[in-house]
């Protein structure tokens, strides 16, 4: 069975990307909706977290995102301290999630695939790209921030042009039939290549 990553910047669309292969049958791990659940329900990264960041961290037993996103943003350091924290975990409940498939292949989603150097663990990687324009309309109608926010969190991860020589496949996504389209011809591909 072949691992695809599946990455994209915020406001590219791979969720929508991965929502189609889900439609094809492909299962599809999204690892930023694992990590959240494992940062509220692992006792062990909630203890480390809390070392890490203090008890502000949880709120009545759940995850004080924004309290978290204040303090990670504008420091790399503590990014990357907590991003060790929570990376581990969930690579092993990916590696389970991964023995339970019974596919050609199977897709990980994740945002900083690249940013993370972690190309080595996959088969192949696709990329979504879409302009920065269209990605901050987008995080604007889909999130409660502001545009300086968002282009705080685009600044945080490498820019497109860094990640295409990386990746097997970029899907331009802007108009969602025709990336509905090209994520069929993909799926194709994948499963020839599987």
């Amino acid at each position: 069975m072949k691992v695809i990553g599946l990455t994209g910047g915020i406001g590219s669309g791979k969720t929508t990307v991965a929502t189609f292969f889900v439609e094809l049958g492909v299962p599809v791990y999204n690892s930023d909706k694992k990590a959240k659940m494992l940062m509220n329900t692992s006792e062990v990264l909630i203890l480390q977290i809390k070392e890490l960041l203090g008890e502000k961290s949880y709120v009545n037993g759940e995850l004080n995102r924004k309290y978290i996103a204040s303090k990670i943003f504008n420091n790399k350091e503590l990014l990357q301290k907590l991003n060790a924290i929570v990376h581990p975990a969930v690579r092993k409940d990916f590696l389970n999630w991964v023995k339970a498939q019974k596919t050609k292949y199977v897709i990980q989603e994740t945002a900083l695939l690249f940013e993370n150097n972690s190309t080595s663990l996959y088969d192949a990687i696709i990329l979504v790209t879409a302009p920065e324009d269209v990605r901050v309309a987008r995080v604007l109608s889909r999130d409660r921030t502001n545009k300086q926010a968002i282009l705080a969190r685009i600044n945080n991860q490498l820019k497109d042009e860094d990640k295409i020589p990386k990746a097997n496949f970029v899907l331009e996504n802007i108009n969602l039939e025709e990336t509905k389209d090209k994520v069929l011809a993909l799926h194709k591909s994948l499963l020839a290549y599987s």
